[in-house]
């Protein structure tokens, strides 16, 4: 969202306050004895009124403390303080579906982060209105067109559009978008707002798809049954006839057309007279039985029997007609025919994918398939039992009044009844969605099936749900933290920076020396939580280098201590010549003071935190068990982090990874220490498991790689165990650099630490303005250093446009994000240099002279 935009003022939602207060009612009668009771003291003599006086003030003395107390406890309140409009705010923030606001103007005030997600909108592009987002397509032209007329007209409009691809260029193959219009009014008589919704429902198509599959097969099913079907309206005209009475009447079923056919086309003779003659009673359906002749195409008779049913209508009126068709011609066997019927329809009810099942009146199973007996086990059981389980048994608790709901709406004939989810009874990971329609013909006094139940196993479908909605939050929180963290990276910059020019104008016996270099430390300190978020929203890459697991433990452990505490006792040992590893030092202590502070918060009356270091060789770890590095014949360092809290639970041990899990109570964790920790262990390579049992206590264990010291013929020199980087000594130079950098304050430092070296800096705040001083300059500049995020024009970008001019120009990028982040964006063969932030005065001089000595030695 561009800065210029604003989120609109929402209204309050309605609170309902059920504080207690006094009554008019008791107010009155204290007032009248308290009046009473003055007037008869003022007329009393003078002896008898003292002790009445002192009476009534300690009575009114006790009232008013007894008024005091109820006001304390909230049995008086006299007011009630209004609800802010945050939760409406985060309601439409962590909305699924895309949401853009726009005012009577059209300009847009609000878009949520799920429709800039949908849209394909990157940090450097503004937010775009619907129609320009669905510009480019053709197919969604006239859609948009009178979802805009709706929106000019303060009408609510919906429609769905099928695009060739998704509008954010994600994925391919068609994609289908719900886009809904409504005017959003105001009670203090502002204009109309307009609301735009947009939603992906190309997974709700797709869904639809595979039921429609599913309904072909069934009807596939019932065209190629051995007996005939047909369905007719209440005035003959024939609606439905499967592909075998279609066959046996010499009909080509491709041309049929529901209505061009009635009975009178199809029953010979007579015949029609006996089907007219059955009718039912108002508001109820009646079977019978007729042997009669049906008429083919070629004039020849057919003899068959028919099955037919009629239902009525409340009011007496006959309605639409049912008939099952076996034909008895001769060299027809009809009780084979039936037999044959009935098996084949039993295979098709109970191999169907969908569980099925009839209910009476009173919502008690009266019949089922056999997915669905699989599908609830022994809830529903089979034989004279069978019919008095009610349905809402086989669901959990909270569910059942939703599907009650929708067993009554089918019985009273409401259409279409809204799908109902539930979850198992006794297993609330698993979820069943119901689909309930009424039998428009069911017999409502024989006990019989009067609403019909499809239901279909969402646990996957769920679980799918659950986990892309999560991918969607860490994606969120990763685009979240990942901008905080670069436009944090700035402001130490400049933090950084100008202490390092204060340092420079005071000598250590100053007594401003030591409060600078305070504000250095902690800008230092903050540097390195802002890795940590980068590393999170994966924008920055680990910066290795070689470690002594003691040398790292050591330092930690005075840390250590005060996090854990007095209850807590913390216990380091190592094993014997531990290993060098090559990690990143900042991570791998964030790892281990996430760990340990787990533990802390997992033993509330205290315990003991034991962190041990060991040596494992490939035959070590494949004793271990672990599946993942079983096969593995590397040698690792393991880290042991155990404590003797409560442990975890078996069924929820193996989520702890996962982003957003938390043990701990609501409000007390994020759930992102572990799965940061995670992150962190296997972009180092590493592994880690965590092995617990309840009531005793969890260990953490983490294998990270052994390093092995690459080591030249004729080197004899030991392993270092840190990487310092090279010293230049004279920092000074008389060249003539380009900065370019949008942040003011980075770019006033910057030119000041490039100034005092004897450097001649041009500054531009863009990399506009760094091109048209190419051109006054007429491209004398040695060096450019240049930041990568920037309005207008990013640095690669520039570099791209400086290379047109000047292909030998040197270039050192200067970014809060990892090198890794913005070098697909380059040429293939394209060399810059790099300085990440934030950086120092001392850094940047070093950084500026390395690369204009390379430049003179080449």
């Amino acid at each position: 969202m561009s800065d210029n935009q604003e989120f609109i003022e929402h209204p309050k939602p309605v609170v309902e306050h059920s504080g207690r207060s006094l009554k008019m009612k008791w107010l009155i009668p204290a007032l009248v004895v308290v009046i009473v009771s003055i007037l008869a003291i003022v007329f009393l003599q003078n002896q008898t009124s003292d002790l009445y006086v002192l009476i009534f003030m300690g009575i009114l003395a006790a009232l008013g403390i007894l008024c005091i107390f109820a006001l304390s406890i909230g049995l008086l309140r006299f007011g009630a303080k209004e609800q802010d409009d945050s939760l409406s705010k985060a309601f439409l923030d962590s909305s699924v579906e895309g949401v853009l606001v726009t005012a009577p103007d059209g300009h847009i005030i609000y878009a949520n982060a799920a429709y800039a997600e949908l849209t394909g909108l990157s940090e450097s592009q503004a937010v775009r209105s619907v129609e320009r987002v669905f510009a480019g397509f053709t197919d969604a032209a006239e859609s948009l067109y009178r979802l805009a007329q709706a929106a000019e007209n303060d009408r609510r409009a919906l429609e769905e559009i099928r695009l060739p691809g998704a509008v954010n260029g994600d994925g391919t193959g068609a994609r289908w978008y719900r886009i809904r219009v409504r005017p959003l009014a105001f009670e203090d008589g502002r204009k109309n707002h307009t609301v735009w919704q947009v939603a992906d429902i190309t997974r709700d198509r797709e869904r639809q798809e595979n039921i429609f599959q599913e309904l072909q097969l069934a009807i596939d099913y019932l065209d190629h049954a051995p007996a005939g079907f047909l369905a007719t309206e209440a005035d003959g005209s024939v609606i439905y006839v499967n592909a075998t009475l279609s066959d046996w009447l010499g009909y080509d079923l491709a041309q049929f057309e529901p209505g061009s056919l009635s009975m009178s086309d199809l029953v010979s003779g007579d015949g029609i007279a006996l089907l007219s003659s059955i009718s039912a009673a108002p508001g109820s359906v009646r079977t019978e039985t007729v042997d009669l002749d049906l008429l083919k195409r070629n004039g020849q008779s057919l003899p068959v029997r028919v099955l037919h049913r009629v239902a009525a209508s409340p009011e007496g009126a006959t309605m639409s007609t049912r008939s099952f068709v076996l034909n008895r011609s001769p060299g027809e066997d009809v009780s084979e025919s039936l037999r044959v019927a009935e098996v084949r329809f039993a295979r098709f009810f109970n191999n169907t994918p969908i569980a099925i099942a009839g209910l009476d009146r009173n919502g008690v199973i009266c019949s089922s398939n056999a997915p669905f007996l699989k599908l609830f086990g022994d809830k529903v059981k089979t034989g004279e039992n069978s019919a008095s389980v009610p349905i809402v048994d086989c669901i959990a608790e909270r569910d059942r009044d939703a599907l009650s709901a929708a067993i009554e709406a089918a019985l009273s004939g409401s259409s279409p009844v809204s799908p109902v989810d539930a979850a198992f009874e006794g297993g609330d990971d698993q979820s069943v969605r119901f689909f309930v329609n009424p039998v428009e013909d069911a017999d409502t006094d024989d006990g019989r099936e009067a609403v019909i139940v499809y239901a279909l196993d969402v646990t996957e479908q769920r679980a799918l749900e659950s986990q892309f909605a999560q991918s969607q939050k860490m994606q969120a929180v990763g685009q979240l933290a990942g901008g905080v963290a670069h436009d944090f990276n700035n402001v130490l910059t400049a933090i950084i920076g100008f202490s390092d020019l204060l340092l420079a104008n005071h000598r250590p016996t100053d007594a401003a020396f030591q409060d600078i270099m305070n504000i250095k430390q902690n800008a230092n300190r903050a540097a390195g939580l802002v890795r940590q978020l980068l590393a999170f929203s994966r924008r920055q890459t680990l910066r290795p280098q070689v470690l002594a697991l003691p040398d790292v433990m050591a330092d930690l452990s005075i840390l250590l201590d005060r996090l854990l505490g007095e209850k807590v006792e913390l216990d380091v040992s190592h094993g014997r010549d531990v290993w060098p590893i090559k990690a990143d030092l900042n991570q791998l202590e964030q790892v281990v003071i996430n760990l340990a502070v787990n533990a802390r918060d997992a033993m509330p009356d205290g315990g003991s935190v034991r962190i041990r270091t060991s040596n494992l060789t490939a035959e070590d770890v494949s004793a271990l068990g672990h599946k993942e590095v079983v096969e593995s014949d590397q040698d690792f360092t393991m880290i042991e982090v155990e404590d003797t809290g409560t442990g975890i639970e078996p069924d929820i041990l193996n989520k702890i990874f996962e982003p957003f899990f938390s043990t701990k109570d609501v409000g007390k964790g994020t759930g992102l220490g572990l799965s940061t920790v995670y992150g962190i262990v296997k972009q180092t390579g590493g592994y880690i498991f965590a092995l617990s049992t309840v009531g005793e206590g969890t260990t953490f264990r983490i294998l990270l790689p052994r390093h092995v010291e690459e080591k030249k013929a004729d080197e004899k020199a030991p392993v270092e165990l840190s990487e310092a980087p090279p010293q230049v000594a004279d920092l000074t130079g008389n060249a003539t650099i380009l900065l370019v950098e949008d942040e003011e304050a980075v770019r006033a430092f910057g030119a000041r630490a490039l100034s005092s070296r004897g450097y001649k800096v041009h500054e531009a705040g863009t990399g506009t303005e760094a091109l048209e001083i190419m051109e006054e300059t007429d491209g004398q500049i040695d060096l450019v250093v240049s930041d990568v995020v920037m309005p207008e024009m990013d640095g690669p970008t520039l570099l791209g446009e400086l290379r047109k001019q000047r292909p030998d120009l040197q270039v050192i990028f200067v970014s809060g994000y990892a090198e890794d982040a913005f070098r697909r964006n380059l040429p293939e063969n394209e060399t810059f240099h790099f300085l990440p932030k934030p950086f120092s005065l001392k850094q940047l001089a070093t950084k500026v002279k390395e690369v204009l000595s390379e430049t003179n030695a080449g």
